[in-house]
């Protein structure tokens, strides 16, 4: 029988306020991972249009995608401190209407500076908004569904993905760049709207203060949890970010066939998200183990996959997505561990994602120049990855060294 709103009623949970489905509160959170993942995303997409329109070269705009990694990093733990006290559904609401204005001052921007620093703006409340997202999401379950509950706020993010970015990508082409990013102010609105009808009225703690959720930045586990997550997963990122020029330079590929080729990647995220999200709720550890080790095999092999031909690349494309699974298994670690300090603690894991995502293009930049071709990204990758399987031992043999598991 599945469980009542009763049943599974975060703490604080008055029976004379209006019951809520779990499915529902779920449903409106996934929304803003929705809204989010499509402007981080489509962004880069757009990236041709929106540099021409504005006059600068391709290279110069990048620093737009740059500067919204920066203001999530920035705005993860400022966020999710400064709003402590707050209601958690209140704070999830400010937090979209802020991403639908900031997306739409970029939508707007006369110039390319001005896109920029409303780009950085945009950034500020990602990192908040899933750490705080994945925390309402697990009060509303039982105890062991947390991580497919948290697995199912990181749908509407892989979802962005196959969905969200080829309709921005659409509306670029017909209507204009500025399009892409209306569509995600509108997105962002519908969110604040759904999480204000169908998130809990949970009361704030009233022990909650920004010096208490400071305190995770004393907590070690915490730091080695963000560290596995920051370098392992950099595997993931260090291959996304060179598929169009692999798809197209060493295969000789059309743009379809990088849209093809995206959407593969896409499609692999969301299912590897929610298989992954269920196993982690037998055994988490097992599941983050799979996850960085499995991810660090087709990595390896990505670089002969991917001189193969299209069929090859795109078989180790969908594959190497079973690292999605490991950002629910860092975020409900972080859950576990944090102590009093969830909201900052839920919040850096994000922050520490956008570190992957600069760590793992980076690094393989530097083999990509040194004249070994974009396929090596695979091996980069892989040794991201394994370090990411050495980073997890040591951090689940710590918590048992300090009695913590």
């Amino acid at each position: 029988m599945s469980p009542t709103a009763q049943d599974t009623a975060p703490q604080g949970y008055s029976d004379d306020r209006p019951a809520f489905s779990p499915r529902a509160v779920l449903f409106a959170l996934g929304m803003g991972g929705f809204a989010i993942g499509t402007t981080e995303f489509a962004a880069m997409a757009l990236l041709p249009d929106f540099a021409a329109d504005l006059g600068v070269s391709e290279a110069r705009a990048a620093d737009a995608i740059s500067a919204y990694a920066l203001g999530v990093v920035v705005g993860a733990p400022v966020l999710a401190v400064a709003g402590a006290r707050m209601r958690k559904r209140m704070l999830l609401v400010w937090l979209m209407l802020a991403f639908a204005v900031f997306n739409t001052l970029s939508a707007l921007a006369p110039d390319f500076a001005l896109f920029t620093a409303s780009r950085f703006l945009s950034g500020l409340p990602h990192g908040a908004y899933f750490g705080v997202a994945a925390l309402v999401a697990a009060s509303v379950v039982p105890r062991d569904k947390r991580a497919s509950a948290v697995a199912r706020v990181f749908l509407g993010l892989t979802l962005a993905t196959t969905l969200g970015v080829p309709v921005a990508s659409w509306a670029s082409q017909y209507i204009g760049w500025r399009s892409g990013f209306l569509f995600v102010g509108a997105l962002a609105l519908s969110t604040a709207l759904a999480v204000t009808l169908k998130a809990p009225r949970t009361p704030a703690d009233p022990n909650a203060n920004p010096l208490r959720e400071l305190g995770a930045l004393k907590n070690r586990q915490v730091w080695l949890t963000l560290a596995t997550g920051a370098i392992g997963f950099g595997g993931f990122f260090a291959v996304y970010t060179y598929i169009a020029s692999t798809v197209q330079t060493t295969l000789g590929g059309s743009e379809t066939d990088v849209a093809i080729m995206l959407v593969v990647a896409g499609a692999g995220m969301t299912v590897f998200n929610l298989v992954m999200g269920s196993f982690a709720d037998r055994n988490m550890n097992l599941t983050g183990f799979v996850a960085f080790g499995g991810g660090a095999l087709v990595l390896l092999a990505y670089p002969l996959a991917a001189t193969a031909g299209l069929w090859t690349m795109g078989i180790a494309v969908a594959l190497m997505a079973v690292l999605g699974g490991v950002s629910t298994v860092m975020q409900t670690r972080l859950m576990n561990v944090a102590g009093d300090a969830q909201q900052l603690a839920a919040s850096l894991h994000h922050a520490a994602f956008n570190l992957a995502n600069a760590l793992g293009p980076f690094l393989a930049a530097r083999v990509v120049a040194a004249g070994y071709g974009f396929p090596a990204s695979g091996y980069v990758g892989a040794a991201l990855s394994a370090a990411g399987v050495v980073l997890f031992a040591v951090t689940l043999w710590d918590a048992r060294r300090s009695g913590i598991e």
